[in-house]
Order: C-alpha cells, then sequence, then structure tokens
C-alpha cells in the first residue's frame, strides 16, 4: 500500500483531480499512476488489494478510484460496494481487460461510474477521469446523465455526450481513443435510433430527455457516463 501528501502551499483555481489507482499488480500501479500524472492528475493513493482500496477510499476520499475487477481480499465489484455505501460521492470506474458487455453491466450496477477496457492504453486514462470529473460536475439541467434502458448502446451514448460536449469527429475519436471513421458509424446509428437527420438535431433531444429527467418528470434509474 503506498500513499502520498494531498498538502500543496498554493492551490489553483480549479483543484486536480485527486484519483487512488486500485490494482494488485505493483507494474501496472506505476504505469497507471505515471500515465495521470502526467496528464495532470493527482493520485494520492495506491491499493493492492480490494480491502486496502476500500480503507484508503474512506480515508482520503477521493474524486475517482479508479478500480481493478480482479484483485485479492474482495474484487473491484465488492469494493465498489462498499466504498459508495458509505461515500457516495466518490466516483468508481472499473479497469477491465473483459470484453464482456455483462461486466460493464455488472460494474454500473454495482455503483461505478462506468469501466475502461485495459485495452484502450493508459494514454486514454486522463481523458477518460476527466470525463468523469465533467459528469460529476453536472449541472442541474441533467447534463452527462443516461438511461439504463434506452435503444443507445453505451459507446453511443459516449458519442453523444461528446457531441453535446461541442467536439468535433476527430475530437471524440481521441478523447475515445477510436478512428474516426468507427466515431461516424456511431454517430450515424444513434441518428438513425433517435430518429433524427442531424447533429444538432441529436444534441437538442438528448438535452430536452435530460432536463425532463433532472426535473423529476420520468420516474426511473439513471447512470453517468465515464469511459
Amino acid at each position: 500500500m503506498r500513499h502520498v501528501p494531498e498538502g500543496s502551499d498554493t492551490a489553483p483555481a480549479e483543484a486536480p483531480l485527486r484519483v487512488i489507482v486500485a490494482d494488485d499488480d505493483p507494474l501496472a500501479r506505476r504505469v497507471v499512476r505515471d500515465a495521470l500524472e502526467a496528464g495532470g492528475i493527482i493520485v494520492i493513493a495506491e491499493a493492492s488489494t480490494g480491502r486496502e482500496a476500500v480503507e484508503l477510499s474512506l480515508y482520503y476520499k477521493p474524486d475517482v478510484v479508479l478500480m481493478d475487477l480482479v484483485m485479492p481480499d474482495g474484487d473491484g465489484i465488492q469494493a465498489t460496494r462498499r466504498i459508495l455505501a458509505r461515500e457516495p460521492g466518490v466516483e468508481v470506474v472499473i479497469l477491465t481487460s473483459c470484453d464482456d458487455d455483462a461486466v460493464g453491466i455488472i460494474s454500473l450496477r454495482a455503483g461505478a461510474t462506468g469501466f475502461l477496457n485495459k485495452r484502450a492504453g493508459v494514454e486514454a486514462l486522463p481523458r477518460a477521469l476527466r470525463l468523469v470529473d465533467s459528469m460529476r460536475r453536472t449541472p442541474a439541467d441533467g447534463a452527462g446523465l443516461r438511461p439504463v434502458r434506452s435503444r443507445l448502446t453505451p459507446r453511443e451514448w459516449e458519442v453523444l455526450d461528446l457531441l453535446c460536449a461541442g467536439q468535433s469527429t476527430d475530437e471524440i475519436a481521441a478523447t475515445l481513443v477510436l478512428s474516426s471513421e468507427t466515431v461516424r458509424s456511431h454517430i450515424k446509428n444513434l441518428l438513425r435510433k433517435l430518429g433524427v437527420s442531424s447533429r444538432q438535431a441529436a444534441v437538442e433531444q438528448a438535452r430536452r430527455l435530460r432536463a425532463d429527467l433532472a426535473g423529476g418528470g420520468v420516474n426511473d434509474r439513471f447512470e453517468a457516463a465515464a469511459a
């Protein structure tokens, strides 16, 4: 278990994102920590087991816990439930090398904000966690929320979130570590599913939906988009 001091003599106008990295592989933790710190994110602690992840999260109250799915002494899902039961304001992002969509569903049901596939590469982590942070600061109009039951896939919601944030095709591709052609395909599919003919119309429809949801117009369960 490793931890570093949080203190600083001067604070920036907007405090850096504070993250705990939980992974039983010390090399993996170092690689992730280096990538996050290179992106301006502060790693305030590291945990090698599920139990340590819980203890450090309750002590430090980080902005985000980057949680490996498979760890000893309590896996990532168990640790996520325990953390959020005590500190619901902490965001947990699950890291996994599994391509099974069921893993993502289980992660979200446990309360995780999102999940990331390790194959995306560590260079994607700072961007992904900043997206999580922007969702954490979701305004009252519901921007960044998504319904669990939706015609759109999780990836299509991620693309739509970034369209709502004003990103271009190439910017979305860079954020999600996808090719521009893949992003265009996702946009085409989400436009068809939403029954609209333009990106702006899709953005306007998403904003209307989220404004209704934030106002309590529909009783349902929603998740913040994260990965």
